[in-house]
């Protein structure tokens, strides 16, 4: 068996399935792991959701902001964007089981030593703060979703406490999960800057380059930061190569030394690193 992981496929499914050939994938056999941000952007976001649901347990996804994006528009408590491409996703007829599939995904996953998330971790989370984390939002999607969603939305509180609660805690553990890229060395979070790592900048870095960060015991696969590109490090795997923008889309074999293996795209929407 393989264990490969895909960065963000965001609609492209013609891309996707010429990946897996590529790679030989068995879906009786493999198992992929996704990065999140299944839709959105490109042409055929029902197609990838269908097609990854019916991977089962062969596939593993977390949530992306698009596919919490997503689940926000069908509940009612957001409206679509100009650059949205989901119509064919709320037109299908089995719109609610793939949207019943879609909320029931985790926002990380752990195994064999790796974590799986879509954006990244605050210096302060341990691995275990992350999952614990994880499992509060993914609760509430379970129990409310309307009211999640409509908190959901906003840049704050831009730093970690373990004193915040209720929807603060929620939307916060949401924001690093699925929107960070860079922070402060003592975890303030600036979920607006876009476009490549600044070298220069006096105190924001990549989530992953905080010195102090307590998440090091585990390997973490994410997506999300397209600018940034293929990131391939013994700590941290990042695997958005920007494929609805014209890229590439990329997977690794999470359990060998293989090369990264990169299918380029066509682009379908002008590149802004949403």
């Amino acid at each position: 068996m393989s264990r490969y992981a895909i960065g963000d496929v965001q609609g492209c499914y013609t891309e996707l399935r010429a990946l897996l050939r590529q790679l030989s994938f068995s879906a009786d056999r493999d198992q992929v792991w996704f990065v999140g941000d299944l839709v959105n952007r490109g042409p055929q976001s029902l197609e990838v959701l269908r097609f990854v649901r019916d991977l089962g347990e062969n596939a593993v996804t977390v949530l992306g902001n698009h596919d919490l994006h997503l689940l926000a528009v069908a509940c009612g408590s957001h409206r679509k964007r100009k650059s949205d491409t989901l119509d064919d996703i709320f037109a299908a007829p089995d719109r609610d089981d793939l949207l019943g599939w879609l909320i029931a995904r985790p926002l990380a996953h752990q195994e064999h030593g790796d974590l799986l998330v879509h954006a990244g971790l605050v210096p302060q989370w341990t691995v275990a703060t992350a999952l614990a984390l994880a499992r509060e939002v993914e609760s509430a999607l379970r129990t409310d979703p309307r009211a999640l969603f409509e908190n959901m939305y906003g840049d704050e509180p831009r730093r970690w406490s373990e004193m915040l609660a209720g929807m603060e805690r929620l939307r916060f553990a949401i924001n690093v999960l699925t929107r960070l890229r860079v922070c402060t060395p003592d975890g303030e979070v600036e979920l607006k800057m876009k476009g490549k790592p600044a070298r220069d900048h006096a105190t924001l870095r990549p989530w992953f380059d905080i010195e102090t960060r307590r998440s090091k015991d585990a390997r973490i696969i994410f997506g999300h930061w397209s600018a940034l590109g293929l990131l391939v490090r013994r700590e941290v795997v990042g695997l958005d190569s920007g494929c609805v923008w014209g890229g590439a889309l990329t997977a690794l074999d999470l359990d060998s030394d293989r090369p990264p293996v990169s299918l380029p795209c066509t682009g379908y929407q002008l590149p802004d690193s949403d």
